[in-house]
């Protein structure tokens, strides 16, 4: 994590900023829990739906096309499942911070189309597991708590509605993994991500 940390530095220090941007994003994610067991088989999961909030800071980079964003990002990722016997159903919020490279492909009288890849990292701050009306803290299962990491890639469009104020639509795909759990129940995340943003830009 601390080369990470320091090999942006190191880029963005030859690096000429342009132009900036600070954001607002919210939206859809649509989860599909991908469940793995050496002691049991999986149970029947159904993808879940929830929201997402981030806000955050752009800078475009040197040559007007690229731009690298940061921001703080709480996820929801639930899902539900079960049997004819059982039914279960999962709620989880996520924590973290979101790190992303875009580009630009089209761009025309206030309109900008960018394709997106990242690196997303967070942690869980709440989840309940509800089994037949009985509930369970997942802070205390490690195959939900921990550190979590999250490659995702993604377009967007955005629209300037007045001045320096712009909307965005965006979709987005992330597969999330736990990096601390070491028991042999394994737990990732596969996420579809629909996105709407509102941007300020400033020099």
């Amino acid at each position: 994590m601390r080369k990470l940390f320091f090999l942006l530095l190191f880029v963005f220090s030859l690096t000429k900023v342009h132009s900036q941007e600070i954001y607002l994003q919210t939206g859809k994610n649509f989860t599909n829990y991908d469940y793995k067991s050496d002691n049991s088989s999986a149970p029947s999961l159904q993808a879940g739906s929830g929201n997402f909030y981030e806000i955050g800071y752009i800078m475009t980079l040197n040559n007007e096309k690229l731009k690298y964003a940061i921001g703080l990002g709480l996820n929801e990722y639930n899902a539900i499942g079960g049997s004819v016997v059982n039914s279960y159903s999962w709620n989880t919020q996520y924590l973290g911070i979101q790190n992303t490279f875009s580009v630009a492909f089209v761009k025309a009288k206030g309109f900008e189309g960018t394709a997106h890849a990242g690196l997303g990292m967070s942690t869980l701050i709440y989840g309940k597991q509800n089994l037949n009306g009985q509930y369970l803290d997942l802070a205390s299962q490690k195959e939900f708590s921990g550190f979590w990491v999250a490659p995702r890639l993604g377009i967007q469009a955005s629209y300037n509605i007045e001045n320096d104020i712009f909307l965005s639509l965006g979709y987005g795909y992330a597969k999330s993994f736990n990096l601390t759990n070491s028991t042999t129940e394994k737990l990732s995340f596969n996420t579809n991500q629909i996105q709407f943003g509102l941007h300020f830009m400033f020099k």
